[in-house]
């Protein structure tokens, strides 16, 4: 399950449909109550892309509303007459496009991430909202997928009803990636998969840190429940009623990179002087940094997690590679998961043995 937002040179027909199940196209946003686009631009986009299915008759297009800092759920939401204003844009919107469905990135209920205006009625509404695009999307002759992003990090599922959502939707896309910032003083894994113990940060400059977020957190209410991978959301989703089969979990098709990183246990946990350059695509780090001999590649067997460490420079770049989404896609397989998804699919690079191929690929053998 690709996201997927159109490139400078963008050619649907040179995309790598035929390795995808489903492309969500990113995004429309809540303008005026109603799902739009921003820029008309795509809409032709999105029709050349919903044509490549006479190609590739296995693949369901979508369409994302919302993502990062995008602001308008909240009010949408707050009212029956509101919530109906939108599901019909809607299904007006999925009819005109024939689309296979829509994927809702409120990011998030009732927390007012990036400055987006957030309610504690939130928790309640989004129920609500799910419900009725269910059954607006039910109406549909064209069967619908209805799906969500959500966070990679317990607290997002106290302020949702999580239960009750999974009555409407059909998958829970959770973003396992951006699980530690460019902001943190600390280097880590943005898109670990394996569980990682606080016995593994302890030794390390790190563990400071950690017990300080620990008391801070402990006196603003909330409880600090340490490193975030993959496995752990999953295992916490399931222990609190979703059905496996529901759940699809993130790949990262880009990486976080910190400077001022010493070169004590390879990078890794140690202090930083900032982000280096925030995030860089796939793409760049599999022909700038990988190919570069100063970057050497190292593979965190707890985390599951690969990192690319540059003494030379004191830079660290925490990243998803083949092998790592391999791994992904193999426990996905194992744990009989809804599958796995990725942000996004114009990073990848455009070399052999792409991300995707390697995702294709495991899924093959399995």
């Amino acid at each position: 399950m690709a996201y997927y937002v159109p490139e400078r040179d963008y050619d649907p027909e040179k995309l790598p449909l035929e390795q995808l199940t489903h492309i969500i196209f990113s995004f429309t946003h809540v303008i005026d109550g109603k799902m739009q686009f921003r820029d008309k631009e795509n809409r032709e986009k999105l029709a050349k892309l919903v044509a490549q299915r006479k190609k590739h008759p296995q693949l369901k297009v979508m369409i994302a509303c919302g993502g990062w800092g995008a602001d308008g759920f909240s009010d949408m939401a707050h009212t029956k007459a509101n919530r109906e204003k939108f599901v019909k844009s809607v299904v007006d919107f999925n009819t005109e496009f024939q689309l296979d469905g829509i994927d809702i990135d409120w990011e998030y209920p009732a927390i007012p991430a990036a400055d987006t205006k957030a309610r504690p009625e939130d928790k309640q509404n989004f129920t609500l909202l799910m419900k009725e695009l269910r059954q607006g999307l039910n109406t549909l002759k064209r069967k619908q997928t209805l799906t969500f992003a959500s966070a990679g990090w317990k607290r997002y599922y106290q302020n949702i009803e999580l239960k009750e959502v999974m009555q409407y939707a059909d998958f829970m896309n959770i973003m396992t990636y951006d699980q530690i910032g460019s902001t943190s003083p600390f280097t880590g894994h943005h898109t670990a998969l394996g569980h990682i113990g606080e016995e593994d940060i302890q030794a390390t400059p790190a563990w400071e840190y950690v017990l300080q977020r620990k008391e801070a957190m402990k006196k603003r209410g909330y409880t600090y429940n340490g490193s975030r991978s993959a496995e752990k959301i999953t295992d916490y989703c399931i222990a609190n009623g979703v059905k496996a089969e529901q759940i699809v979990i993130g790949a990262a098709f880009y990486g976080r990179a910190w400077k001022g990183v010493p070169p004590k246990n390879n990078g890794l946990y140690q202090p930083n002087s900032g982000s280096y350059i925030g995030w860089s695509a796939y793409r760049q780090i599999r022909e700038e940094f990988e190919a570069d001999e100063k970057y050497k590649r190292h593979f965190d067997s707890v985390a599951k997690a690969p990192y690319l460490y540059n003494a030379t420079d004191s830079i660290f770049i925490s990243y998803d590679d083949t092998v790592s989404v391999r791994l992904k896609t193999e426990y996905s397989l194992k744990k009989k998961l809804g599958g796995i998804m990725f942000w996004e699919l114009g990073n990848d690079t455009k070399q052999e043995n792409s991300l995707l191929k390697a995702i294709h690929d495991a899924s093959l053998r399995n």
